[in-house]
């Protein structure tokens, strides 16, 4: 096998690679495996009272929008809580008509001080304090669930044991290239946590559609440990919560939500940046897990560029890659499958290799936005 190796370089070279690829292997087999054979257990036949909780601000259109789904779902006791929060559109007139028309429909509001400032999760907090029932279905007023038994399928998966559910906020499919890789960076993020939590370790969810129970929420004193971040009402609190017994997780498409992507880079970038600065937060075993699939995936691909530029016709090199791009493809199309999500399969190949970069440096200019900071002070 190595009669094509002329140098200890190279030999060190190929030694790297098979490694990086052999734990690239150990996550698809091991870990992404977990979601996409994944066998749903029998529900919970129980359909307990569910308190859905949305947090808006100047989000009239969309509540305008979405909110008629909500509040018409096929369930027989929920009540739906919206938190008007500082807005400055109409939204007071958009929940005005449909308090009139639901009875199920609650709301409250807060009001702008100029003295104080706040993020959503005072407003969420405010939100469940008010919440009548246990079961709390969290999501957010530009999101629109997939049909009327959204509310059913998420909390179907309740029980004694189980007091954390995660389910799946996707975006809608339009034009451009920007829209593609947003879905396909928000599929593969639901491919590790849905994975992750699979295997015993849960570290995140997503504030689009996720559940937990009320109790759980006071138990752990809410957002408490990192109420200064704008960030964290989801990953981190889950991250705080959760563990194998006590998280379930939901994919069936009627258990589904959407919602439109960034349309502009700008945005997009500076959307990414706010959920990325909870990422030093999470336990080091989750950093562990997730720095060592990217830092491996890097090792991956550059010692392989390095070694088809030595050996362009080398069969056990090419082989080896042709084993990974296998695994990577049929996973992907899995779980594109299961999330029903489109058109995202060819692009993945170069948005694989792609999306290192992009977080690499997006970290990064986090990171050395948070060091000018404490230098400032």
């Amino acid at each position: 096998m190595l009669d094509f190796l002329t140098t200890n370089k190279e030999i060190v070279l190929l030694v790297v690679f098979f490694a990086s690829l052999l734990t690239q292997l150990i996550y698809y087999t091991g870990i992404y495996s977990r979601f996409i054979f994944y066998k749903k257990p029998a529900s919970n036949i129980e359909q307990e009272p569910v308190s859905v909780i949305i947090c808006a601000r100047n989000e009239a259109d969309n509540l305008d929008i979405n909110l008629p789904e909500i509040l018409s779902q096929d369930y027989p006791k929920y009540e739906v809580i919206v938190v008007n929060d500082c807005s400055k559109d109409h939204t007071d007139e958009v929940l005005g008509k449909y308090l009139k028309k639901f009875n199920h429909l609650r709301t409250t509001s807060i009001n702008e001080d100029k003295k104080f400032s706040h993020g959503k999760k005072l407003a969420l907090t405010i939100g469940i304090k008010a919440a009548k029932y246990e079961l709390l279905l969290l999501t957010d007023a530009d999101c629109k669930p997939a049909g009327n038994q959204w509310i059913s399928s998420i909390q179907r998966n309740f029980s004694d044991e189980k007091s954390i559910v995660l389910g799946y906020g996707g975006h809608y499919r339009k034009k451009g290239l920007l829209n593609n890789y947003i879905r396909y960076d928000t599929l593969v993020i639901a491919l590790q946590y849905f994975s992750y939590a699979l295997t015993g370790n849960p570290y995140m969810g997503v504030g689009r559609n996720l559940a937990y129970r009320k109790s759980l929420f006071f138990a752990n004193k809410g957002f408490a440990s990192h109420h200064h971040l704008l960030s964290g009402d989801d990953d981190l609190f889950i991250s705080e919560t959760a563990n194998g017994t006590n998280t379930a997780i939901e994919f069936s498409h009627e258990s589904h939500t959407r919602t439109n992507s960034e349309t502009t880079l700008k945005g997009w970038v500076k959307q990414k940046r706010r959920h990325l600065t909870t990422a030093p937060r999470y336990r080091f075993k989750h950093k562990l897990m997730l720095g060592g699939e990217s830092f491996s995936r890097l090792i991956y691909y550059t010692s392989f560029v390095l070694l088809t530029s030595f050996f362009p016709f080398s069969e056990y090199v090419t082989a080896a890659f042709g084993l990974r791009l296998t695994l990577q493809m049929i996973s992907l199309k899995k779980a594109m499958k299961l999330l029903n999500e489109k058109n995202l399969l060819l692009s993945s190949l170069f948005y694989d290799i792609f999306s290192l970069f992009i977080n690499f440096f997006l970290y990064i200019s986090i990171r050395l936005r948070f060091k000018r900071r404490k230098q400032w002070k």
